[in-house]
């Protein structure tokens, strides 16, 4: 596509960007907000400039910049032409190898996400008071695709609202589930715990006190309290879990953490556990205006009960403290449930160029959505909560 072209929306010109250092912070943010930290100028250049996401890895930057007549950028999106689809979180491959089986090139792709975190949040970034919806920047994409002439375009891990808009102008639209703790106001940990049903409150604390008991010193860290040897044993960390689970290089150098650290200060929320002053696992957790995001866990030690402790236990200790709504613990996970975070629905919308193909997903998602949506009240069913006119 040409640096700039215009799009169907009149006095409206869409360009796409190799880097977001083309893009100024201030523009970008302005149209971003500061509600969720990975939609932000500052963790988007840090995953190319550390390194992460970047045409190497398979994540080619194509940013889009909306602009005005006057040049004002009025929406944006982060977004990458994608030579495979690891690191999404929202699972094509099957779509991608049905199409090649069939003779067509499935790749690249462009792909609107905040690479490698499944973090549901704003993907059509329009600044506000522009009058401009998120239609016409969807619309934007879909000319990108054609005039680069790639297959699709895949917006993960979107707000509904946004889903239901671009699905009216015939993006096809997937439903999929997380889990968050939502917080009813509770005053404390142990208020919280009184929720529950007896059985399930009785587990929690005996996993918070096996936890406790196992000899190591827990910390919650902010900010500039993280240091350099904080940064080298999480990634230590991250690269247990990513071989553990997955047996192939991690997505995230090492360059990327204390980036991150700097760029981001006081939003970056590091769980931590030492042993002898070093550090032996950590959850890592960004903060936004609304939530604290769990992202990462790792650890080098097996110990009782202490993932569980790290990862949820204790983001819900920081999120009532600092009475944020809810906790968004990231993808997959049954066992969260037990411990007080819930099935969320979560968001994806698609364009298919292929007309053939996009018959095809079309009847899988129209199958697949009251399935899943089947799977949510399901789950629901094996809430911990008290449930109306249970005994303590």
């Amino acid at each position: 596509m040409p640096d700039s072209a215009p799009t169907a929306a009149p006095g409206l010109t869409l360009s796409l960007h190799p880097s977001m250092a083309e893009i100024p912070a201030a523009e970008w943010d302005a149209c971003a907000g500061e509600d969720n930290p990975f939609v932000s100028h500052a963790f988007l250049l840090a995953l190319e400039e550390s390194g992460s996401a970047t045409g190497r890895t398979g994540w080619l930057p194509q940013h889009a910049a909306l602009r005005d007549g006057s040049g004002q950028l009025v929406a944006c999106c982060p977004m990458y032409a994608k030579s495979h689809s690891q690191g999404e979180y929202v699972f094509d491959y099957g779509w991608a190898d049905a199409f090649e089986r069939a003779g067509g090139s499935y790749y690249p792709k462009l792909q609107v996400c905040a690479p490698f975190s499944p973090v549901p949040g704003p993907r059509l970034l329009v600044r506000p008071g522009s009058g401009i919806g998120v239609a016409a920047l969807g619309q934007g994409l879909v000319q990108a695709c054609e005039q680069l002439d790639l297959s699709s375009v895949h917006i993960t891990f979107c707000q509904e609202a946004e889903w239901s808009a671009l699905g009216e102008t015939g993006w096809l639209r997937r439903l999929g589930t997380q889990f968050h703790w939502h917080n009813q106001g509770y005053a404390g940990f142990d208020d919280f715990l009184g929720a529950l049903s007896s059985r399930k409150r009785k587990a929690i604390r005996r996993e918070r006190r096996d936890a406790a008991a196992s000899g190591y010193v827990l910390k919650t860290l902010r900010g500039h309290e993280i240091t350099e040897r904080h940064w080298k044993a999480f990634h230590r960390f991250y690269r247990s879990t990513t071989d553990k689970k997955w047996g192939r290089s991690a997505y995230l150098t090492p360059r990327f953490w204390p980036m991150l650290g700097e760029r981001l200060g006081d939003k970056v929320v590091l769980m931590v556990a030492e042993r002898d002053g070093e550090p032996v696992a950590g959850a890592l957790n960004l903060l936004g205006k609304e939530a604290l995001y769990g992202r990462n866990w790792g650890a080098v030690v097996d110990a009782p009960f202490l993932h569980f402790e790290l990862c949820y236990y204790r983001a819900i200790d920081f999120a009532i403290e600092h009475r944020l709504p809810r906790v968004e613990a990231g993808a997959q996970g049954e066992h969260k449930i037990q411990r007080g975070y819930l099935p969320c629905p979560t968001y994806s919308a698609h364009w298919i160029r292929h007309p053939g193909l996009r018959r095809a997903i079309d009847d899988f998602l129209r199958r697949e959505r009251p399935a899943m949506e089947r799977e949510i009240a399901a789950l629901m069913e094996m809430s911990p909560f008290r449930k109306e006119g249970e005994a303590e």
